[in-house]
């Protein structure tokens, strides 16, 4: 059974049929007990990925919102400096 990418506009590759077939034929007769510690691994490196993405976007607006600080307080100082006659 074909599976639609939830990440897009749900529009079909025509792959998935094939790829599920690929990893049937990969995990072979294993026992699903073995079979387990493969899913384990996929869904932990799945969590890092998450929390590294989350992290990341976190820090992004941070360092945006530092950078808005910044120029701000560059405009502020500017505008003083301009008051007091050293501007140019």
């Amino acid at each position: 059974m074909a599976r639609e990418n939830s990440h897009n506009n749900g529009a079909k590759l025509g792959f998935e049929r094939e790829l599920w077939r690929s990893a049937d034929a990969l995990r072979s007769n294993m026992d699903a007990a073995e079979y387990k510690h493969v899913v384990l691994g996929l869904i932990f490196l799945k969590f890092i990925s998450d929390a590294f993405e989350e992290q990341y976007a976190r820090l992004d607006a941070e360092l945006h919102r530092q950078q808005q600080e910044s120029s701000r307080l560059d405009k502020l100082i500017w505008a003083n400096l301009e008051d007091i006659g050293y501007g140019e």
